[in-house]
């Protein structure tokens, strides 16, 4: 029986012994490198975290004492140790584990939000809280060093300090890397930390050497370890944390599982807030991991993977990048993720990675447009969320050029709720001046980054879905802004937005089948409105918007306030993703079951033309006073 399968909890992963502990760490990571390559999923983080989390559960009584991880993706190895190690295969797969923190699969998760710099905050919170209803319990918040580059994380250390008695100890996990190498001037001192230890030599060295002077050997030592601090921020300048006021120790090696677990026995003894550097090695114990250059396997990449949308952006922008030398390129820890590696290889005095602070990256964004450039900032849908009030007050208000890349747009499925991009169309909305397109196909996305980037006096938004970049849909025609994809009648104007056309265009065959008159248009910009949008709109019976996004104050919404606005009274249905967290899945299953597939919603729309006829019957003729007429 492998040891594994004797943990059902942190109880029994305190009862084994060093042997079985050492036998366990190696199970758990060929469990990793097993269930990960046929799931999919963060790899190269959780190789890394194997000893940490063994000492975190043998140290710490969770759920009693709670463990907050940042970056919720670090979590796989507490999963395996929590009890669901016998689940472990369904990982992020529908109805199964979920890839990150779930509250609905055990007591021992709390947070489960996966956006970084956020767990300092949340421990700090909780630990205020058991003092204040003076339970004897402690917080552990996991922070990796590429969390600390988020401003968010430093705000939190700034109440923490001042909180001299919580019980917190703060685990920061330094690899050198976030998705990519940590960038920064904390990366810098955070690596003179961890690669010059010459303190703790020189002090062993010393009491090696007084202790063979009794009487006079140890109160010494205690005299020359009071020098202690003085002596680390000559050799190792880790002050800035103690300055703060917070307890630091290390740095210690995160794989090394005993000196891990001595280390966070000191920190949960001192009894106010500590600070453990753990120095760790991304996918530490897997070859292929360890030697992959990129992120570490941070993520598994299938092999042959088929050209993507990241693809087709981020060889558009290298061509754009050789015409237009005033454009630059910013990223928030995501170089490979979002595309921006190739540009940046092309110039590399161009592209500027400001480490995981969206907020910072959006504002710096502003300054480099009005010192004459055009900065292109690459984010994934979600993260735009955390920077809105810099891109409302500090791009909109100035009118700076700038152009938004959002990735993963729409549901990206496998990630889950804190993943799916469905907000950003409609936090968009309310933005003055800003343009936001969303291409339906790879020849769109070259479209419209290429306006997108001409355009200097407003914001401008590029979005796109996760994954396999879809066929090219050419236009029949064009009017105003508007791809018109399909005209067959005017029963129903089918407005499919972004990557929703191809499912507009698959909705139109079914509705002609049935007879109806079907006309499909795309947008291409959807904010603002199209006017001739609006005017076409007059013309038919029904106008039926699919989006992507969240419906609550979504493109659709927006389409039927202009609608309303001009006085054209077609009646408009918009169909998108219900105002609601979704659970993990594979696209195609999420798209599925919130019902944005063609046959569902050819469904729908015929039900609703159905159901307005029979309105229609049943209304008083004005001549008559008689439902139905005369």
């Amino acid at each position: 029986m492998r040891v594994l399968e004797t943990v059902g909890g942190p109880a029994d992963l305190k009862k084994l012994t060093g042997q079985q502990l050492t036998d366990l760490a190696a199970e758990i990571r060929d469990v990793l490198v097993e269930t990960v390559s046929r799931t999919g999923g963060h790899l190269g983080p959780n190789l890394g975290m194997v000893e940490i989390t063994m000492a975190m559960h043998r140290v710490f009584d969770s759920p009693r004492d709670r463990l907050v991880y940042d970056t919720g993706h670090q979590t796989y190895v507490h999963k395996l140790l929590t009890g669901r190690a016998s689940e472990f295969d369904t990982l992020r797969q529908q109805g199964g584990l979920s890839g990150y923190p779930c509250q609905a699969e055990s007591e021992h998760d709390i947070v489960e939000n996966s956006h970084a710099s956020t767990a300092l905050s949340y421990a700090d919170g909780l630990a205020k809280a058991y003092r204040l209803r003076q339970e004897d319990r402690h917080v552990v918040a996991l922070i990796g060093d590429g969390g600390l580059t988020g401003g968010m994380a430093w705000e939190a250390l700034n109440n923490i300090a001042a909180a001299k008695d919580l019980k917190l100890v703060i685990i920061v996990n330094d690899n050198g890397r976030s998705y990519s190498p940590t960038v920064g001037g904390l990366a810098t001192h955070l690596t003179s930390l961890r690669t010059n230890p010459r303190y703790e030599k020189i002090l062993d060295l010393i009491k090696k050497n007084l202790g063979r002077t009794p009487y006079v050997g140890a109160p010494m030592y205690e005299v020359l370890h009071g020098v202690k601090k003085g002596l680390k921020d000559v050799l190792a300048p880790q002050g800035m944390f103690e300055d703060l006021g917070l307890k630091y120790v290390g740095p210690v090696d995160g794989h090394d599982r005993q000196a891990m677990e001595d280390a966070l026995r000191k920190a949960k003894a001192f009894g106010g807030p500590v600070i453990v550097h753990a120095v760790t090695q991304k996918g530490f114990g897997y070859a292929a991991a360890e030697q992959d250059e990129e992120d570490n396997f941070h993520q598994v990449r299938p092999a042959n993977k088929p050209r993507g949308w990241t693809d087709v952006f981020s060889d558009e922008l290298v061509r754009i990048g050789h015409r237009r030398p005033d454009v630059v390129a910013i990223t928030a820890a995501m170089l490979h993720p979002t595309g921006l590696a190739a540009f940046a290889q092309e110039f590399p005095d161009r592209i500027f990675d400001v480490g995981i602070a969206e907020q910072h990256a959006v504002t710096s964004a502003a300054g480099l447009a009005m010192g004459g450039l055009h900065p292109v900032v690459g984010l994934y849908a979600t993260f735009l969320n955390r920077a809105f009030d810099q891109l409302l007050l500090d791009v909109a208000l100035h009118k700076c050029g700038v152009t938004f890349v959002l990735d993963r747009a729409g549901v990206t499925g496998d990630d889950g709720a804190s993943h799916n991009g469905m907000w950003d169309m409609s936090i968009l909305q309310l933005v003055p001046g800003l343009r936001l397109a969303a291409p339906r196909d790879g020849k769109r996305l070259e479209e419209l980054l290429n306006e997108a980037v001409d355009v200097s006096d407003a914001p401008t938004v590029l979005r796109y879905a996760k994954g396999e970049v879809f066929p090219d849909i050419d236009a029949i025609e064009r009017i105003g802004e508007l791809d018109v994809l399909e005209r067959a009648g005017t029963d129903v104007l089918l407005v499919g937005i972004g990557s929703m056309a191809a499912t507009a265009m698959d909705v139109a065959n079914r509705l002609e089948a049935q007879g109806f008159g079907v006309t499909v248009v795309d947008p291409r910009w959807v904010k603002p409105v199209d006017p001739k949008l609006v005017e076409l709109a007059a013309g038919f019976k029904f106008v039926v918007t699919i989006e992507d996004n969240g419906r609550a104050g979504g493109c659709g919404s927006m389409i039927a306030q202009a609608l309303r606005d001009a006085g054209v009274t077609t009646p408009v249905r918009d169909f998108g993703i219900p105002q609601q967290f979704l659970d993990h899945a594979k696209r195609p299953a999420v798209l599925q079951e919130i019902g944005l597939t063609g046959q569902e919603l050819a469904r729908d729309i015929t039900e609703l033309i159905a159901q307005h006829s029979a309105d229609a019957m049943h209304e008083p003729d004005p001549a008559s006073g008689r439902p139905g007429g005369a």
